[in-house]
């Protein structure tokens, strides 16, 4: 079992974005920002030509990041904190377009949902 934000966990990650079927005219580039005392950890989410793919770091022009604390980001991973609601609540700061994430929001579903099979693997 992979732990949370581990480079093992980034590549199951990326296993199941590989996975997906999404709209072949999809472009989408997300950042994650993930910060705790000990620093923090990125990684990107990019959709293209209907597949997935996730990879450690960062890139200079995401068309949306996500940056949240390290509980936070549990929570929504677990799916016991909606990112919706830590948004709402500020714990989790948005960069990038928001239309751009309502525009996509059934795609993020459909990726959130591929991730959220790794629930039962993850070392939390």
């Amino acid at each position: 079992m992979a732990a949370f934000l581990t480079p093992a966990w980034i590549n199951e990650l990326d296993a199941a974005a590989r996975t997906l079927a999404l709209p072949t005219d999809l472009h989408l580039v997300v950042q994650q920002v993930v910060r705790d005392d000990d620093g923090e950890v990125a990684y990107v989410v990019e959709i293209a030509d209907g597949h997935g793919r996730v990879r450690l770091g960062r890139v200079e022009h995401p068309d949306v990041s996500f940056t949240q604390d390290r509980p936070t980001a549990a929570a929504i991973a677990q799916g016991t904190l909606s990112a919706q609601a830590a948004f709402m609540d500020g714990r989790v700061q948005l960069g990038g377009d928001l239309r751009t994430v309502l525009a996509h929001a059934s795609d993020l579903a459909t990726i959130g949902d591929a991730f959220a099979t790794l629930r039962a693997a993850t070392t939390w």
